[in-house]
């Protein structure tokens, strides 16, 4: 446990700042997340150095495919979440309203992630702004030791809390639900408004955070699997982020609560995919369908295939250490650095 940063004193009553639901305690409650609560007029992270989930992935998993492509990445979590998915794979991390976990302090996870060979660390799992002080001494011990940082988030952000994170953040993947549809998100997630997302994403943006988004596209009579609303997402993309903004559109598999549901059919994402490549994007991707070929990097000038993927691996890698397409020269903003090569790269070769 340990005091947050993420608040302001009202008089013993304390205003979270981390999400944008803002909550208001008072002496003893515990925020809609769980895991922050008002002890004396000061607000606490309870769960503070107790890491309820830990493994070692792709960072292609996140998923990113333009920052840093195969590396690896110690992903790691708390309890608590600041959205009630129905859907949620990691509902018995993100919804159980307990403190629990391993006891990892910010100096054990980054002898972890150095130990296991990461080039970064990934916040994920659950909504990683709930526990953005915990995120915060982690990476800036990490960052000291080499290694980068990312978040997996929601994008329910406030001023307070993108100012925070962007001292420290280097990449982020904002996982939108339902196409960004409001009425989706007020009976399958629990907020009023995806409004706040829009708001943070630019706010990242401006302040020059690499971003990819990720659409859950499920399968709920034209509510969350709308193409007209993946127009509409695709165009804000477009004119608020740039058209070179990697969009993910992901495969709904049932579960949680919504285990009656079916899976989203590929003929669904293809025709997401294809209104986002209409409306302008140039990187656009499938994902949970191993072995698509839209899970691939085609160069939106010359239109070769120059990385191609089965699920998190990567097959066939064809893009110079310069970030430009061989054929063409097109810049296909991938981020890369001498710093952080990933490991996977260097023996990457042409099929």
């Amino acid at each position: 446990m340990k005091e947050a940063t993420l608040y302001t004193n009202l008089s013993g009553k304390v205003r979270c700042t981390a999400c944008s639901r803002y909550c208001l305690l008072g002496e003893g409650q515990i925020g809609f997340c769980g895991i922050r609560k008002n002890i004396g007029g000061r607000l606490y992270l309870l769960a503070y150095g107790k890491a309820a989930a830990v493994a070692l992935d792709p960072i292609e998993k996140k998923p990113l495919f333009h920052y840093m492509p195969g590396a690896k990445v110690l992903s790691i979590s708390t309890s608590g979440c600041n959205w009630m998915c129905k859907y949620c794979q990691n509902y018995d991390i993100s919804q159980r309203r307990e403190i629990y976990g391993e006891d990892l302090s910010p100096e054990d996870v980054s002898s972890l992630a150095e130990k296991y060979g990461a080039d970064g660390i990934s916040y994920t799992y659950n909504e990683p702004t709930i526990f953005a002080e915990y995120a915060h001494d982690i990476a800036v011990i990490a960052r000291e030791m080499g290694i980068f940082s990312t978040f997996v988030s929601n994008g329910y952000l406030t001023a307070e809390s993108v100012n925070y994170i962007s001292s420290f953040l280097d990449a982020i993947t904002v996982d939108f639900k339902g196409n960004g549809n409001d009425n989706f998100a007020r009976k399958f997630i629990g907020i009023m408004s995806y409004g706040p997302v829009f708001e943070s994403l630019k706010e990242l943006r401006r302040r020059g955070i690499h971003i990819e988004i990720t659409d859950l596209v499920v399968p709920v009579n034209g509510l969350g699997d709308n193409t007209e609303d993946a127009l509409h997402l695709a165009s804000w993309i477009r004119d608020n982020l740039g058209e070179d903004t990697p969009l993910h559109f992901t495969r709904f598999h049932p579960d949680y609560l919504m285990r009656d549901y079916p899976p989203t059919p590929v003929s669904t994402l293809e025709r997401h995919y294809e209104t986002a490549r209409n409306a302008g994007l140039n990187f656009v991707y499938i994902g949970n369908v191993p072995g698509h070929p839209f899970e691939n990097t085609y160069c939106p000038n010359c239109g070769r295939e120059l990385v191609r993927r089965f699920g998190f691996s990567i097959l066939r890698y064809d893009i110079g250490k310069d970030g430009r397409c061989p054929y063409c020269g097109r810049d296909m903003k991938i981020v890369r650095s001498p710093k952080h090569p990933g490991k996977k790269l260097i023996n990457m070769t042409p099929l």
